[in-house]
């Protein structure tokens, strides 16, 4: 893991996607254009929380979110999605 320059506010956390699935349980390579995104992933960076909300989540987490849950954002070449901790629907 990198140093980030970046550092969410409040509630919202920045996760690293997981790789996408190369092939399936049998063994079939699955093409790109019928990848599916990845709904798992780690958590690299957490803001503060809420006045009276502190954050549940910590740097290193393995976690489960929501097939549309945040934004794609690309920092330093690499790709992340941010959003608010409520878009977390487990850690792994």
């Amino acid at each position: 893991m990198s140093n980030l320059t970046i550092k969410p506010l409040a509630d919202r956390v920045l996760v690293e996607p997981a790789v996408a699935e190369e092939k399936t349980a049998g063994g079939i390579i699955i093409p790109d254009t019928a990848k599916e995104k990845p709904q798992r992933g780690k958590v690299v960076a957490v803001g503060n929380g809420k006045k009276d909300e502190p954050m549940t989540l910590k740097v290193g987490d393995s976690v489960l979110y929501g097939k549309y849950s945040g934004t794609e954002i690309t920092v330093e070449g690499k790709e992340y999605l941010i959003m608010r901790e409520s878009d977390i629907y487990a850690v792994l």
